[in-house]
């Protein structure tokens, strides 16, 4: 068959947008690290001007572009803008030198934009706050790139499952925040910088600095998991309010956040109706009391990092540390108060089983999405009627609307095709000489943009010791999982690059 014609320009046109809105936030963090004063700001500004110049040039090249873009080019413009983001934003460690390996570089950067939070430095406490800043920044940008990816792109693509997501977002029918996309994402950016600006003052009122207080915010609002200190939220276990205050915005960030708007604008009902919204505080409950019956009874302190606090009482401390972990995981934000592989085998096993759970759709969290899990129990259960009664029509319902048969078969799809991504990456771990429980643990954590793992590459260690050919590897999986699959994996099949 004959090769289509892509319409490049548009899509190099996108690219120099990126990268000018790249450039424009490395700025930023000359700007920090000039208040700061760390050394580095010459640097930083040479990145971001770089950066800046790169887009422009690109911008100006491609002025003369076709408006239209069809959905392959749109596949493209999604896939290889992570890339092209990830790519220049490597810059910074590099100039700076505070990494001075691309490799390594490239890895702390595609973790940063898909908001994995896995991390290859030894001692974050050493890096000048411009760079930290920086890093933080990258989860900034790629969280609220994700909810306007799936309100507005990943739907008209139609990738699998977030066909439901449009009817709860803008776009032609359903509940619209505002008709106009781009409209919709300039409310959702207010919601967004509104709880960052929120989460900074409150942290700093509690004790944090107000540097590290900003690093935090961004890092929560984008479930990312990137932290200003070597410890994680460790740092400041003998302070109970600030694990509450990210636990309560680590809830928000993991929900979705058109139920944001519809808080602010009083329509409470929106929120209580919302069958995945019940579901996802059905499952942090629960999984909440399961992880502090088990650490109250049979967790062990003696080898664990972190000694069993007694600030508010045992059962307070033995709550929050369950709930903060449990929330830390199902939103894939990745953040550590403790060693939880080092309490029971019970609660490492059961972690990582909440690896492959996932926030909301339309939140900044990563995995699977409760949504998928919801539209797969209850497919489940029907197939038990549908055993009873062959001939009876029995459709998928969600939100009291039926599911199209279309959708459900993408949801199974993709689920298969998830597990299957985990499966195989897990397998290339193993070629790297990394023992089963990391390996496996390496995989469901990338894949899932968690950021901690287990075995070598758990809470309290980070991904230095990976092999170059395995942070690659990682870093791929994050792509993958970040962009809900479909997205890069339909790059790589033949009829992709045929007319139909």
């Amino acid at each position: 068959m004959a090769s289509f014609k892509l319409n490049y320009k548009i899509i190099l046109y996108f690219f120099g947008l990126l990268l000018l809105f790249n450039g424009g936030f490395m700025l930023l963090a000359t700007l920090i690290s000039y208040i700061y004063k760390d050394g580095v700001t010459l640097k930083l500004l040479l990145s971001g001007i770089t950066v800046l110049a790169a887009g422009a040039l690109l911008m100006l090249a491609t002025r003369k572009h076709s408006q239209e873009m069809n959905k392959r080019e749109g596949y493209m413009v999604v896939a290889f803008g992570w890339i092209i983001m990830s790519l220049s934003g490597s810059l910074p460690y590099l100039i700076t030198e505070a990494i001075p390996s691309f490799t390594d570089a490239f890895f702390e950067t595609m973790s940063g934009y898909t908001t994995t939070g896995a991390s290859i430095l030894n001692d974050i406490e050493v890096i000048p706050e411009g760079v930290l800043f920086w890093r933080s920044t990258t989860h900034w940008i790629g969280g609220m790139g994700i909810i306007v990816l799936a309100i507005a792109i990943l739907p008209l693509l139609g990738i699998g499952g977030m066909q439901l997501f449009a009817a709860e977002a803008p776009g032609p029918g359903g509940d619209k925040l505002h008709p106009r996309i781009t409209d919709t994402a300039k409310r959702l950016w207010l919601i967004y910088v509104g709880y960052t600006i929120a989460e900074t003052i409150l942290l700093d009122a509690a004790g944090m600095t107000f540097f590290d207080a900003i690093n935090h915010a961004m890092s929560t609002l984008s479930t990312g998991g990137f932290s200003t200190k070597n410890a994680s939220l460790a740092h400041w276990n003998a302070i109970p309010e600030i694990q509450y205050i990210v636990i309560l915005f680590m809830f928000v960030a993991g929900a979705n956040f058109v139920l944001s708007y519809f808080a602010f604008k009083g329509r409470v009902q929106k929120i209580i109706k919302d069958e995945e919204f019940k579901l996802y505080f059905k499952f942090i409950a629960s999984f909440t009391i399961i992880a502090a019956l088990v650490i109250y009874f049979k967790a062990d302190f003696s080898d664990s990092t972190v000694e069993h606090p007694m600030v508010f009482g045992e059962v307070e401390a033995t709550i929050r540390h369950a709930l903060f972990q449990v929330l830390a995981i199902v939103t894939t934000t990745g953040f550590v108060t403790a060693d939880y592989t080092a309490w029971t085998p019970f609660l490492t096993v059961f972690f990582f089983g909440l690896m492959f759970l996932g926030g909301s759709a339309g939140s900044t969290s990563g995995g699977v999405k409760v949504v998928r899990h919801l539209v797969l129990i209850k497919n489940g259960f029907l197939e038990f009627k549908r055993a009873l009664h062959p001939n009876a029509i029995l459709p998928v319902r969600y939100n009291n609307k039926s599911i199209s048969g279309g959708i459900v078969f993408n949801i199974l799809g993709f689920f298969i095709l998830y597990m299957l991504s985990f499966i195989v990456g897990a397998l290339v771990f193993s070629t790297f000489n990394i023992d089963f429980e990391s390996a496996i643990g390496l995989s469901a954590s990338s894949l899932g943009n968690v950021g901690p793992a287990l075995g070598d590459f758990g809470p309290v260690n980070n991904y230095a010791a990976l092999p170059d050919l395995g942070k690659w590897w990682a870093s791929f999986l994050m792509l993958i999982g970040r962009l809900e699959l479909f997205t890069v994996l339909i790059l790589l099949t033949p009829f992709f690059w045929r007319n139909r």
